[in-house]
């Protein structure tokens, strides 16, 4: 079995004593191939050497919206550089959570992000935390762009209007925990070209591994449980969930 795990962040500093070791665990259990976002200026360049090293890591490059303190504009106009050797722009998008800058200033690194998508003809990856309505709302600037909500969790109406604009649905961690029964539901029945497989390492883990760091690895957790409660066989799934990632990301 050949599994793509399609967002971890491989570049965190958690990673920094052991990448090796984690990406060589992730190849025991079928994963080979990782899409990496980095999400600030500052981390670019350790994401670009870091994938020298390990081929099977894919880079994508973007401003997360936690992160519009360190932003800048001669940043930005790195960033078209960086995404010329990049599968996708991100992690980029907005987030609405306490203690968050306002929503003036993340639009502001927003939609340069989505134009260089468009110009470059990337796929974007999106951070959408509290804020998925606005972010439907400024992708209609750009009808051409394409990529995932990463971590899905809204609701049903917000993940067909999601799919209906063409956008995949990132599951991770989260659809292991019982509680989280509007994920499990919308997971349940939404359409399986839309879902895409993720762990967000080292952040997010799986019912089975709460408290510990996250790894790729453990996207076997996520697997056997989003084809548990869909009824599927796990190749069925796995293979399905490979063909929109590769499909999305040109990979």
């Amino acid at each position: 079995m050949h599994l793509i795990d399609t967002h971890c962040h491989l570049d965190d500093r958690r990673f920094d004593d052991d990448l090796a070791d984690v990406i060589k665990r992730a190849k025991s259990v079928g994963v080979d191939r990782f899409i990496v976002p980095s999400v600030y200026e500052e981390g670019w360049g350790k994401l670009s050497q870091i994938t020298k090293k390990h081929p099977s890591i894919h880079p994508a490059f973007g401003m997360h919206p936690w992160f519009c303190d360190r932003h800048s504009s001669e940043g930005l106009n790195k960033l078209g550089t960086y995404l010329d050797d990049a599968i996708a722009v991100g992690e980029c998008g907005l987030d609405f959570g306490k203690g968050r800058a306002s929503e003036e200033d993340q639009v502001k690194w927003l939609r340069p992000q989505l134009e260089l998508a468009d110009e470059k003809r990337l796929p974007v990856i999106i951070h959408a935390y509290k804020s998925l309505d606005q972010v439907l709302h400024e992708l209609q600037r750009f009808p051409n762009v394409q990529g995932v909500i990463h971590g899905f969790s809204g609701s049903q109406q917000q993940a067909d209007r999601c799919m209906d604009r063409g956008f995949y649905l990132g599951i991770g961690g989260v659809v292991t925990r019982k509680q989280a029964a509007k994920l499990r539901s919308v997971v349940t029945q939404m359409p399986l070209e839309y879902l895409l497989l993720e762990t967000d390492a080292p952040d997010q883990p799986g019912i089975n591994h709460l408290g510990q760091r996250n790894e790729p690895a453990f996207i076997i957790e996520i697997v056997n449980e989003i084809a548990t409660i869909r009824g599927l066989k796990v190749t069925e799934l796995v293979s399905a969930c490979n063909q929109n990632a590769r499909e999305l990301f040109a990979i």
